[in-house]
């Protein structure tokens, strides 16, 4: 059987089609994926620049100037820096685990990401379950800490390590209790839902003013599950030179450095999403809302507005954080203990109950 020559050119352009249309696909199938590690990357650099400027407020000093106007890539010259430095490893330790335990660390926090809607719909995965799967895989985090203080065969690492997993088990309980209010208000455990939920009701619908209580228990959880001062001790400098991090150096340390603040982050955008109704912008004495209707924006204009409202809010709720970093000295080991187990699960546990019966008088 003998085929054309312009037959067979066809079946060779057909092949280059399905093949250029497969790699499409799969391109398409990565992009969601690709362009949320994007954002979250330039979120970061963001924070940290953020960070030093207001420290440098706070502690009336310059601040970061050199690396560009303002010292906007300070932190890129950072990272940079640490990529190309040395990547020491311990003589008589686990290099498995040293190796392993920066990765864990990160790639937990990252997949938290998922979960959180930023517009309207604007979700990488909207799972019934999605709260608690930020809280299941965030819990993963500590695993890491605790290997990599293991894997260094240093003490003052492995104390960093123990204390990270201590306090991650007592401020998880608390922030726990807390979720599970926010989703019993709500009837459902999305990410999602639980913003709708609020937009219904408007400004005064916000879970911040239905649930006070739990707000400040998820405020001091959350501050003590990023390991932000008063709550540093896994690497408190003063008595554990840098704690789990101590025998790190390069990009592994980078990677430690790049997982507190992305920890800090996803936070403070669960803080936005559970109790300052996420993209919801419905304050009061706002007339131009309104008259421009931006609530009921849709299409690209409405994702972006969205986009903004929930990068604004999580911004404006960054400043606590940051500012109590300078403000507040740090714990003792038992005083944080005693906070989690002694205060913060009693009152998160009758906030809970509380909710609990309102809910069923309500029925």
């Amino acid at each position: 059987m003998i085929i054309a020559t312009t037959e067979v050119q066809d079946i060779n352009s057909f092949s280059r089609l399905e093949f250029l249309k497969e790699v499409y696909e799969t391109i398409w199938a990565f992009a969601p994926s690709f362009t949320l590690v994007l954002g979250i990357t330039i979120d970061v650099l963001v924070i940290v620049w953020l960070e030093r400027e207001i420290s440098a407020g706070i502690q009336q000093r310059i601040g970061p100037e050199y690396a560009s106007p303002l010292g906007i890539l300070q932190a890129l010259a950072d990272g940079t820096k640490l990529l190309f430095k040395e990547s020491l490893l311990p003589s008589r330790g686990n290099t498995r685990l040293f190796n392993i335990g920066p990765s864990i660390a990160v790639i937990s926090i990252l997949l938290s990401y998922s979960v959180i809607p930023f517009s309207y719909h604007l979700v990488l995965a909207d799972l019934n379950i999605g709260i608690f799967l930020w809280i299941g895989v965030s819990s993963i985090a500590p695993i890491g800490l605790l290997m990599s203080g293991y894997g260094s065969n240093n003490k003052y690492s492995f104390l960093g390590g123990l204390r990270a997993a201590a306090q991650s088990i007592s401020y998880e309980i608390p922030l726990t209790l807390c979720v599970l209010s926010i989703s019993l208000l709500s009837n459902s455990s999305s990410t999602v839902d639980i913003v709708e939920a609020q937009s219904k009701y408007g400004f005064w619908g916000w879970n911040l003013w239905r649930q006070p209580i739990g707000f400040i228990v998820f405020l001091i959880s959350s501050l003590a599950e990023c390991e932000r001062l008063p709550f540093d001790l896994p690497e408190a400098e003063e008595e554990l030179v840098a704690g789990y991090q101590t025998e790190y150096s390069g990009i592994k340390f980078g990677l430690f450095y790049v997982a507190s603040y992305l920890n800090l982050l996803v936070s403070s955008l669960f803080v936005t999403v559970l109790y300052l109704g996420g993209w919801d912008l419905s304050i009061p004495y706002i007339f131009v809302l309104e008259l421009f209707e931006i609530n009921k924006a849709e299409g690209i204009f409405g994702t972006t507005i969205g986009i903004f409202i929930t990068l604004a809010k999580t911004y404006l709720f960054l400043f606590i954080p940051i500012t109590t970093r300078w403000t507040l000295p740090r714990l003792r080991m038992d005083q944080l203990l005693n906070l989690g187990w002694k205060f913060l699960l009693p009152i998160s546990l009758g906030n809970l109950l509380l909710t609990t019966s309102f809910q069923l008088l309500s029925l």
